[in-house]
């Protein structure tokens, strides 16, 4: 126990908490428009559209800079939504397959990239593994500081449109009757989406990023109908997952951060499904009994 305390005193680690529960809080946030307007997809897509670019900037500059990670995955990740919006436009396309296309080309070509560096770069390349899968020890304070910063200006855009958003996805045809530019606030949503993507991956990593933005809010679907109450349980439940995923990765010596805070939510949401309020199947088989 006194270990365990000494681990939570630890400077380091509370920082690691603290990016972790505001990152699992905006990723839930945002995962309930997303869920809701039917474009959970999207996430994945830009997740593995972010590789490349990491390994691209890394290969540019030869160095290991977050910044620079970043500002590498949101092109990629930018150009991966502008080219599946593309594609379903100016083509017979469906979005979905447009979207399989897409994931597939970017995530290929960032393997082939990081093979590359594997092979034909001198010097150490540990900080771009932790991209595919996420790794909270590998963390520090800077790192987490940028986490939360993008994390925390998005969960504030999201409550200063909150209402234009939700308007926009449950009736587009309402709200251009109104006067709201409807492709306005798509494209923020979908600028929002890449950006939980990007301050995410490095905890995360690029393979289940968009797990974290769909599971939270399909748990919180069991829960309630109200899309305001569903975006702040999905936060929490986000939240939630974050902190305990990484204690257990940050206490296991090298246990990937990504895969256990989706199994948390992932366990949050076999509960939810059992036993939610709204929806749950014991709950409704209990009902019509």
């Amino acid at each position: 126990m006194s270990e365990f305390l000494n681990f939570l005193s630890s400077a380091n680690t509370q920082w690691v908490l603290l990016g972790s529960i505001i990152l699992g809080f905006a990723s839930g946030l945002i995962g309930s428009f997303v869920l809701l307007k039917k474009q959970s997809l999207i996430g994945d897509a830009m997740a593995h559209a972010t590789l490349p670019g990491v390994c691209a900037v890394y290969i540019i500059f030869n160095v290991k800079s977050i910044p620079l990670f970043l500002v590498g995955a949101a092109c990629t990740g930018l150009l991966a939504t502008y080219l599946i919006q593309a594609i379903v436009k100016h083509s017979r396309i469906k979005t979905d397959a447009s979207i399989g296309v897409v994931l597939s080309v970017f995530f290929g070509f960032g393997i082939v990239l990081l093979t590359y560096i594997t092979k034909n770069t001198k010097g150490n390349r540990s900080g771009l593994d932790e991209f595919i899968f996420g790794q909270a020890a590998a963390m520090v304070k800077s790192d987490i500081q940028v986490i939360a910063l993008g994390s925390l200006i998005i969960i504030i855009v999201s409550a200063l449109f909150f209402k234009e958003l939700k308007i926009s996805i449950f009736d587009p045809q309402y709200a251009k009757g109104i006067g709201l530019p409807v492709s306005l606030f798509n494209l923020i949503l979908m600028g929002l989406v890449v950006g939980i993507v990007v301050v995410g991956i490095q905890m995360v990593g690029v393979v289940l990023i968009a797990a974290l933005l769909i599971t939270p809010p399909l748990a919180a679907r069991y829960w309630t109908d109200r899309l305001g109450r569903m975006a702040f349980l999905s936060g929490c439940i986000g939240g939630i997952s974050g902190v305990v995923g990484t204690l257990i990765s940050t206490a296991g010596d090298g246990l990937p951060t990504g895969p256990l805070i989706v199994l948390c939510a992932s366990v949050i949401f076999l509960v939810s499904l059992l036993f939610g309020a709204r929806k749950g199947l014991i709950i409704k088989a209990v009902r019509t009994t």
